[in-house]
């Protein structure tokens, strides 16, 4: 079994992705994350998103859907940032490792 711990990295930057595309909310990103093989429990997502929000790379905001309210995320600007930064990085790892 592979470490967690190593993947969280990856589930962070998947996160800011998606956030980045359209307002997401908790359980539609674990279903994304799901579709690449993450499993993610809502005990580890949500703390996951607030620390984003707590760190200013991530704004959420409550929207009602089909009388339901649920709390949306989307990036800030410094979330859009540290996206493009990772974005660089990925793609040296990617050449190094993948060489």
């Amino acid at each position: 079994m592979v470490d967690r711990e190593f993947f969280l990295g990856f589930i962070r930057i998947h996160i800011l992705y998606h956030a980045q595309n359209e307002p997401i909310f908790g359980a539609e990103i674990a279903r994304e994350l799901g579709r690449h093989c993450y499993t993610i429990t809502a005990g580890t997502l949500y703390p996951l998103l607030h620390r984003l929000q707590a760190e200013g790379y991530l704004e959420s905001f409550p929207r009602v859907e089909q009388g339901k309210q649920r709390k949306y995320y989307r990036t800030t600007l410094q979330g859009s940032e540290m996206l493009n930064e990772c974005r660089k990085q990925i793609r040296e790892l990617v050449d190094e490792v993948l060489e």
